[in-house]
């Protein structure tokens, strides 16, 4: 019988303990999928700190390192400067990546460092619990904004891309969605264009990835896709703001 899809090698059989409607569960399919096709490039390490994705080593069937919370791009470049053939990537939210680790991530593109970062924007922090992170869009509601972000109090939603963007040593930066099957297949080629530049040895890749958030947004899984798609692309425009060969804003 013809194989027609079967799980990625690069993932175990552990189930995922994402809570349903999380979108983290297809984006870990698609970075194992493009690992799996970059299987002669050599062997993967990842690396995963403090969120969500705290257990990313159960699901990923490679060398996986447990790193600080929000220092993951510094894990990843000890990693990449000692085995610069291997593929080495970060996964991180943005509770992770732009708060507590923003310098970490600043710097590591500052640097050029060789390496990718898979970055899982929800706009909250999810794992514990639920509060206003640097992503929360104004007047969205959380367990510390229960009338909504006030831009007066806590300023305006950080935009990753378009801050990396400013700087000189990023090579690739895409961001991309996953609210519809549409935009997973352009979320694939995103993550595949970003691993290719990595292995051709171009610098600093990172793939922005809008996801949801069902438990800590307080709705159904269906609803979590429509306010996505409703609230957060007019916020976080969807495209590729820096390319190896400096085209900005294209499509995938």
């Amino acid at each position: 019988m013809k194989v027609i899809a079967k799980r990625p090698e690069s993932l175990t059989q552990q189930a995922f303990h994402y809570c349903p409607g999380c979108t983290h569960g297809i984006i870990h399919r698609l970075v194992a999928e493009v690992i799996d096709e970059l299987g002669e490039g050599g062997p993967a390490v990842g690396i995963a700190p403090v969120g969500c994705s705290v257990l990313a080593y159960e699901y990923f069937n490679l060398d996986m390192i447990q790193a600080s919370h929000g220092r993951a791009p510094a894990v990843a470049t000890g990693v990449k400067r000692a085995l610069p053939d291997c593929i080495v990537f970060t996964y991180q939210g943005d509770g992770d990546l732009a708060a507590i680790g923003l310098s970490e991530i600043v710097h590591a593109a500052l640097r050029g460092e060789n390496f990718t970062v898979i970055f899982v924007n929800n706009a909250i922090y999810g794992m514990t619990g639920g509060q206003i992170a640097p992503t929360t869009l104004p007047g969205q509601k959380t367990t510390t904004s229960p009338l909504g972000r006030d831009t007066v109090l806590s300023g305006n939603p950080i935009k990753v891309c378009e801050l990396l963007a400013t700087q000189e040593g990023p090579a690739y930066l895409s961001r991309v969605s996953v609210h519809s099957p549409a935009q997973v297949r352009r979320a694939r080629k995103a993550i595949q264009k970003a691993f290719e530049v990595q292995r051709k040895k171009q610098g600093f890749s990172l793939v922005e990835i809008l996801s949801t958030c069902p438990t800590n947004w307080g709705l159904d899984p269906l609803k979590s896709l429509e306010w996505l798609e409703k609230e957060m692309l007019p916020r976080y425009p969807l495209g590729e703001f820096r390319t190896p060969g400096g085209e900005e804003n294209g499509s995938l």
